[in-house]
């Protein structure tokens, strides 16, 4: 069930159609084993970089795609329609990106980006702490100046890629006092760093999400991101895009669910008749496709703002609410379509309504996605 998109150029609808083709190939397969193993894809992510899946958003000049951000974000939507774990690990590389695209000097982009948006360097992002996730501004993990670099000690938490990814977007405090928040391009192989061991989530089990110990481990001061003190600016200005990343993932899931849903409902029969042509089944499945196609629009209309230069900030947060919350709505309903096989692990669909409770949680929960946009209107 591809969705039948509205794009910019014929070279989009190419690249729309080798990415559904990657990720028939390489995702589809791949996808069941892994999450009921909870066991990590190797090469699969190298894969992804290699046909330039990793660095659509960004400059053509360092290895980049140079699409505009409504085109990476269908992209991202049709990996997550096959496994949701892949897209939201790309979806997070993206963002673990943007510091050093927005806010690095020309000789560090040159130096680290070509690696990072080629995919020979995938990313983690490390903003949240285990006492300072929504509220970024409580950081505690400090990044101490010294003559030979800066000395960061303290621990992270609820690292996608953690452990895997070859460099983190990591914000600590750095000022005198501890008042300011930086940000650091830091190596995945840094000394005096460890990793905690996965997370048991209820889903996205292919790729793990860890905490992360820094034991006074030594940074280079050009490992410095944008001024001593720019960290949240630079982290919230990510998180926008982020949030827009979750919102075509959370709409991928959504259309997968939606998508098996209608197969069953086109075969299944009862009382000799199809179950989609009974009404009841056929109102809710118009329901969950309502919801889907307003997910997607909404995540379009900010990512064309995005692309035009304008605000999207408060069209980012309504985004990611109206989308992830139609994951959860769709993929609970897609469940309840098939039955008793919904509950069990014949189909996928027990595993997207698993999949989809975090869209609602990560990249700001959606009681603050709520605050930000009343915080906008309240302006």
């Amino acid at each position: 069930m591809d969705v039948d998109r509205l794009l910019p150029t014929p070279e989009v609808a190419d690249l729309i159609a080798l990415t559904r083709e990657i990720a028939d190939k390489e995702l589809a397969p791949r996808v069941e084993e892994h999450e009921s193993t909870e066991t990590y894809p190797e090469g699969l992510f190298a894969t992804l970089g290699r046909a330039g899946l990793l660095g659509l958003p960004y400059p053509e000049e360092y290895g980049g795609g140079g699409q505009p951000y409504e085109v990476y974000l269908q992209v991202l939507e049709e990996l997550a329609a096959r496994w949701a774990a892949v897209a939201v690990a790309t979806s997070v590389h993206t963002l673990a990106c943007h510091p050093l695209v927005a806010f690095g000097t020309e000789a560090q982009k040159e130096r680290w980006l070509p690696d990072m948006l080629t995919g020979s360097l995938v990313g983690g992002y490390s903003l949240s702490e285990p006492q300072a996730g929504s509220d970024a501004a409580a950081l505690s993990c400090r990044a101490e100046r010294t003559d030979n670099g800066y000395r960061i000690s303290g621990s992270k938490a609820w690292i996608t890629h953690g452990g895997k990814a070859g460099f983190y977007a990591l914000f600590a405090r750095t000022a005198p006092g501890g008042h300011g928040i930086s940000c650091f391009l830091a190596p995945g192989t840094t000394e005096g760093l460890s990793f905690g061991r996965p997370e048991r989530k209820m889903g996205l089990h292919g790729v793990p999400t860890t905490s992360a110990h820094w034991d006074g481990a030594l940074l280079d001061t050009n490992r410095l991101i944008g001024d001593e003190g720019q960290g949240l600016q630079i982290a919230f200005s990510a998180l926008d895009c982020g949030r827009l990343g979750i919102a075509a993932c959370a709409t991928g899931l959504a259309q997968a669910a939606l998508a098996t849903a209608v197969e069953y409902a086109n075969e299944r029969t009862t009382f000799g008749r199809r179950i989609v042509d009974h009404q009841g089944l056929g109102f809710l499945l118009a329901d969950m496709a309502a919801a889907v196609d307003s997910a997607r629009a909404t995540y379009l209309d900010a990512a064309r703002r995005r692309d035009l230069g304008r605000p999207f900030g408060r069209q980012a947060s309504v985004a990611k609410l109206i989308a992830t919350d139609a994951a959860m709505k769709v993929t609970t309903d897609a469940v309840q379509v098939l039955g008793g096989y919904g509950y069990t692990r014949d189909f996928p669909v027990e595993r997207y309504m698993r999949e989809a409770k975090i869209m609602q949680i990560f990249e700001g929960t959606n009681q603050i996605q709520r605050l930000v946009i009343s915080r906008g209107l309240a302006r």
